[in-house]
Order: C-alpha cells, then sequence, then structure tokens
C-alpha cells in the first residue's frame, strides 16, 4: 500500500469512534443553548424599552397636568387639553367651543393672515365676538414653555396694545384668542381702496400720526415699563388694528419674546417680515433685539407716510434711468433733492399737512431706520419727538 493511500484513510480507534457522536451532541446542545439565550436576552430588552415608552407617556400625562412641578416634560405637543382665560368675562376656553365658532376654522371666516397661522372672527357661545388665532402646528418649543409666555403676555395691558383673553392647546393645537377690533389692519386702511361693504377707506393726516404715536407708545411700554421687557420682533402694518376711534392696537404676540430675565424660558431667535427687517439681522445677527423693533416701526412710518409697502422697491428717474430702491433708501434721497410732497400719499389729500411737520416727521423716520442699531433712538426718546409736533 502506498504511503499516500495510508495517509488519506482515518486511523480510527473503536474508542475515538464512539466519543465522536457524544461530542458532536454536546457541542449541537452548547450552540442550541446559546442561541435561545440570545433570542431570550432580545426580548427582553425590547420588553423592557415598550416599558419604558409606556411609562414616559404616563409621566408626560402627569407633568402636564402638575404643570411648573416637573422639569421632565418637553414635547412640542399637549398629551390633553387645557386652556386659560385672562379676562373675567369669559369662561374656561374650550377647543370644542372655538373649532364651533369658527365653523371648524372655515376659510371664509379668515380675518387675517398673521405670522404662524390665521385669524378668523368669532363669536363664542356667551355672544362676545373675538379674533382666533390658530397656530402652525410645527411650533419647536414644548407645551409649559408655550404656557408660561403666553400667561406673561396674556396679563399686559395697555391702551394701545390688543388684549389676549386667553389660549387653548389640544394636542399639536395652540389657538389663542384676542380681542375683536372693529376697523381691521392698519395695512387694508392703506393699501385697500375699499372695505368689505364697498365703501371707501381714507386715513387724512392726523388720523395716521395718531396711529403712528400710538404704535410708538405700545411698543415703549413693551420694551420700558414690561418686566421683563418684551420684543414684539414683527411690527408692520398687519399687525397694527385700528379700534372705532381710530386708536391704534399693536397684535400678534405670535413671535414676542421675553428678554432680560433669568433664566428665561423663551428663545430670542430674530424672526420677522420681508421688508420690515433690520440689516444686522440680514447679516447675520442671530439675537433679536428692541433696536430691531425700532426699525421695523421707521418702516412702517415711512408706509403710512407714503403709502407704499415696504417689501416693494420703489422706481426712481434720475441719472439717465430708472432703478429700483428700498423704501427708506428711497425716501431719504427724495428728501435731499426738496422733494418732499410727492413723498406723501395722494390718497389721504392735503388737509392740515404742514410740510414743517412732515419734514419733522421723516426725521424721527430716518433716525428709527439707521443701518447701525447703535445710532438708532430707543422708542421712549421716539415718542417724545412725535408728541413734540
Amino acid at each position: 500500500m502506498l504511503i499516500a493511500d495510508r495517509l488519506d484513510r482515518p486511523n480510527r480507534s473503536p474508542l475515538r469512534a464512539n466519543m465522536e457522536p457524544a461530542l458532536q451532541a454536546l457541542i449541537a446542545s452548547l450552540v442550541s443553548f446559546l442561541f435561545v439565550s440570545l433570542i431570550f436576552a432580545v426580548l427582553v430588552l425590547i420588553c423592557r424599552d415598550a416599558s419604558k415608552s409606556r411609562l414616559s407617556d404616563v409621566e408626560g400625562v402627569l407633568a402636564l397636568r402638575s404643570l411648573g412641578r416637573t422639569r421632565s416634560l418637553h414635547l412640542p405637543y399637549a398629551a390633553e387639553e387645557s386652556s386659560a382665560s385672562y379676562d373675567p368675562s369669559l369662561n374656561d376656553i374650550a377647543m370644542s367651543e372655538l373649532v364651533a365658532a369658527t365653523r371648524d376654522f372655515a376659510a371664509d371666516g379668515i380675518i387675517g393672515d398673521g405670522s404662524f397661522g390665521f385669524v378668523y372672527k368669532a363669536r363664542l357661545s356667551s355672544g362676545v365676538t373675538v379674533a382666533v388665532k390658530r397656530l402652525s402646528k410645527d411650533a419647536a418649543h414644548g407645551v409649559r414653555e408655550f404656557k408660561a409666555e403666553m400667561d406673561t403676555l396674556g396679563r399686559i395691558r395697555h391702551p394701545n396694545l390688543v388684549r389676549m383673553l386667553g389660549f387653548c392647546v389640544a394636542g399639536r393645537d395652540r389657538v389663542l384668542v384676542y380681542e375683536y377690533v372693529k376697523h381691521g389692519s392698519l395695512d387694508q386702511w392703506l393699501h385697500e381702496e375699499e372695505d368689505d361693504e364697498g365703501r371707501p377707506r381714507s386715513l387724512p393726516w392726523r388720523t395716521r400720526l395718531g396711529i403712528v404715536r400710538g404704535v410708538a407708545a405700545g411698543l415703549t411700554f413693551l420694551h420700558d415699563c414690561c418686566q421683563p421687557a418684551v420684543i414684539h420682533r414683527d411690527i408692520k402694518a398687519s399687525n397694527v388694528l385700528l379700534d372705532e376711534g381710530f386708536e391704534a392696537r399693536i397684535t400678534d404676540f405670535g413671535l414676542a419674546r421675553l428678554v432680560e430675565a433669568p433664566r428665561t424660558h423663551v428663545s430670542t431667535q430674530v424672526a420677522g417680515t420681508m421688508g420690515y427687517m433690520a440689516p444686522e439681522y440680514w447679516e447675520g445677527a442671530t439675537v433679536a433685539t428692541v433696536k430691531g423693533d425700532v426699525y421695523s416701526f421707521g418702516i412702517l412710518m415711512l408706509e403710512v407716510a407714503t403709502g407704499r409697502r415696504p417689501n416693494l422697491g420703489v422706481r426712481q428717474e434720475g441719472g439717465g434711468g430708472k432703478k429700483e430702491m428700498l423704501l427708506a433708501k428711497w425716501a431719504r434721497a427724495m428728501v435731499e433733492q426738496g422733494r418732499i410732497p410727492e413723498i406723501l400719499d395722494s390718497e389721504m389729500g392735503s388737509e392740515d399737512v404742514e410740510e414743517s411737520e412732515v419734514t419733522a416727521y421723516l426725521k424721527v423716520a430716518f433716525r428709527c431706520t439707521e443701518d447701525s442699531s447703535r445710532k438708532r433712538p430707543s422708542m421712549r426718546e421716539v415718542l417724545a419727538d412725535l408728541n413734540q409736533f
């Protein structure tokens, strides 16, 4: 027999032949045991995670029931409905009543498009007519933070601020309830020729000047008299409402933020509307300031005087052609050329319009719209200047 043939054949002894099947069986048993153990361990982990998830849901509900007593709640939505009223004439504001009063937030009930939501006219079961703002459902901050913020803003009272009557939170819905202001927004009176009943709109110079003073008074109160101070962050014509006597009421605190408070619970992230935003925001500033409100107010002053929308460029002739300029830059150029009468909105007429008064008015507006925030006055200074003429 060849050596190769002998090497290919296994050299088995009777004892080894009997042990191999037993060893194989033992190994197979061990492998099976380890496999079953692994499956069991995975099932235990899954069950434990599910248990934790159920416990977390329960804790979330408990946290909502005892707001302010726990710091564990960071959900962007409410696990149950809750509401608050800041007006003694109103009972608790239930989501079911708000849905009924707005006919399930029907589109034909919309009276405004505010920041992060639509505004609806609604008549509550008590007979009170209110404005209901339904915020968009992608709000980032949690329920506790939202409630704390609205609770602070809801208690602010001033003749030139629209009163917040209450709020309601249910699931991902967050609804603010404001007093209803009869004459609608300043934006409508500046840029729409007729009201809903076909009557012409007209704002004479004296009325416009009174509206601007009212907005200045409201902002001065927010900046200087509230503790902590409040930055509105979205001053514009559509966020100024006019009551029966055409007094200004600042509205839409959906973007408002509290500042200078220890352990403030809200962000001061920049926000606003195209055409009204201060230049530092476009240049990368990440924190809203009171001087940002001052700039927006200055743009509003120019809009009131000229009747032109700030988000639309103004074409100016000269220099061999036409060039489009931003509202503030165009107004400055017109004043430098001695063309003040051409700036004013022709729709308001010339009655009671004095050029010296208009010049002083524009001077205040130009100070408010300085590119450098440091050069802008405070709202208290602005109000004092406006009250001098």
